[in-house]
């Protein structure tokens, strides 16, 4: 549960203390992160109040809404865990610093950080990111 203690707006840094004995670390945040997390009230200790059951349940039912919508059922296999595996992937593709990744996700272990990396087989050393320009 991230505390509003763990969160330090002047030096754009988060605070992560994980679960399942990893390691803790600091995370920079964007600018428009800071001006969001500002911007909630300050009337409770958690960043964001409720339960992990809670927030399973919204994610759960926000989900099948995507699904019905977009009839894709492939869409129901995305999960919390598969954002951090897409996050260590394309860290790993955009730095090719597998130490790197170990560090960010917080692992003591290089064997476990692998595990996150090796699902995808990139072509090429190349990492190609695709923006939107303004007219």
């Amino acid at each position: 549960m991230l505390r509003l203690t763990d969160v330090d707006p002047e030096s754009r840094l988060v605070k992560v203390t994980p679960e399942k004995g990893g390691d803790p670390r600091a995370l920079k945040m964007s600018s428009k992160l800071v001006a969001m997390l500002n911007a909630l009230p300050k009337t409770q200790p958690e960043v964001f109040k409720g339960s992990l059951r809670h927030f399973s349940r919204s994610f759960r039912r926000q989900r099948l809404k995507v699904v019905n919508k977009l009839q894709n059922q492939r869409i129901l296999q995305i999960t919390f865990h598969t954002f951090r595996h897409w996050k260590a992937t394309m860290e790993y593709a955009h730095t090719k610093d597998i130490l790197h990744v170990m560090k960010l996700l917080g692992h003591r272990s290089i064997q476990d950080t692998l595990l996150y990396t090796q699902l995808v087989d990139f072509e090429g050393d190349e990492f190609h990111s695709a923006t939107a320009k303004e007219r």
